[in-house]
């Protein structure tokens, strides 16, 4: 797969396609930085930020999209799961975030998904989950700041593209060394950081801590990118404001609500953000939910599917309780479609208190 098979996508983000000075070698790039600049981006979320989620969201203006999380090791190795994690038909750039803690993997992964048509290659130091950093990836890369040199060294020789990478603040509160780890990246040729405003030990708890951002936009001259906790254009520009940082990435928030990362991204560039209507949600949902089940077939589209027609659901807020039960059970792809659109058309006024159940965790 090149980038000539991808589908062009409008929005108030420009194509890296469009930015004609983008160097082949990668490394700190106007090309790159324009692109970022007061953008707002689709956060990498494990087993959620699939191919459909991402042409959605990209589609509909957000500046760009991040898979989600890839182990390196499966992918060079030729697992399906990963290969369809990594799949980036019709999404352009096509950014693949890759983990895992072993240096001659990671070099794999990134040569491999660059060979499938990657335009940039994003390095995951930051995923905080036990299964990742047991085994010594994610945000577990933060206690060894040598190793993680050695690891994203690794990467950026490994490839012609844009390398970025995704860090926490660190691994806790003693330890907070993002700004050395983005300036180690800087130094290396890395063409931009995202920090996510917590550290490993804090999970998801509390408020993400934009403000302690600062220190990484203040150590490095690549662009730094922003997340945790924006949920709205009002959140996107006070985390610009309080970090300093050049965009925003939203996860959680967008679970649901693909086109709200472009309505952010149409807000911060100065223009009306247009959120689509009850019946244009309707059809994106059910655009969603049939790309699922073309993608990985019917029996695994419906489990896939599980998560994001609960979180449609509860954003349009049109299903009873025993409704929204049977959407996120059923195994019929009729029934499912038939009730995911019969939420649209229900009341909305469930959707505040549905809205607020717990979403997905992103990498």
């Amino acid at each position: 797969m090149t980038t000539d098979h991808y589908l062009s996508a409008e929005g108030p983000g420009a194509s890296l396609a469009a930015l004609p000075d983008l160097p082949a070698s990668g490394g700190p790039s106007p090309a790159l930085a324009a692109l970022l600049a007061r953008g707002a981006l689709l956060a990498p979320l494990s087993g959620v930020t699939d191919l459909h989620m991402r042409r959605i969201a990209r589609r509909l203006g957000a500046t760009a999209t991040v898979s989600e999380m890839v182990a390196a090791e499966d992918f060079a190795r030729g697992t399906e799961e990963a290969r369809l994690r990594a799949e980036g038909e019709g999404v352009l750039p096509h950014v693949v975030q890759l983990a895992g803690c072993d240096p001659h993997w990671m070099a794999q992964g990134a040569r491999l998904a660059e060979a499938n048509g990657a335009d940039v290659i994003d390095v995951n130091m930051g995923c905080p989950a036990k299964a990742v950093t047991g085994g010594q990836a994610g945000s577990a890369l933060m206690r060894d700041l040598d190793h993680a040199e050695r690891l994203l060294a690794a990467v950026r020789a490994a490839v012609a593209v844009p390398v970025t990478v995704k860090m926490r603040l660190g691994w806790d509160d003693a330890t907070r060394n993002a700004p050395d780890l983005a300036r180690r990246a800087e130094r290396l040729g890395y063409a931009a950081v995202t920090v996510h405003g917590r550290t490993r030990q804090q999970f998801y708890t509390g408020r993400a801590d934009w403000a302690a951002i600062r220190a990484v936009a203040r150590a490095v001259t690549i662009p730094v990118v922003a997340n945790g906790d924006v949920a709205s254009l009002e959140d996107a520009r006070a985390c610009l404001r309080e970090s300093g940082a050049d965009a925003v990435m939203i996860g959680r928030a967008a679970v649901g609500r693909p086109w709200l990362v472009g309505a952010v991204a149409a807000g911060l560039a100065g223009e009306t953000p247009a959120a689509p209507d009850s019946g244009a949600r309707a059809e994106l949902a059910a655009e969603h939910y049939d790309g699922l089940l073309a993608l990985y077939g019917t029996r695994m589209g419906v489990r896939h599917a599980r998560k994001h027609l609960a979180a449609y659901a509860d954003h349009a807020g049109g299903l009873s309780a025993p409704e929204r039960a049977r959407l996120v059970t059923t195994t019929d792809p009729d029934e499912a479609s038939r009730l995911l659109r019969r939420a649209f058309e229900g009341s909305p006024a469930r959707s505040a208190k549905q809205a607020a159940r717990p979403e997905h965790r992103a990498a």
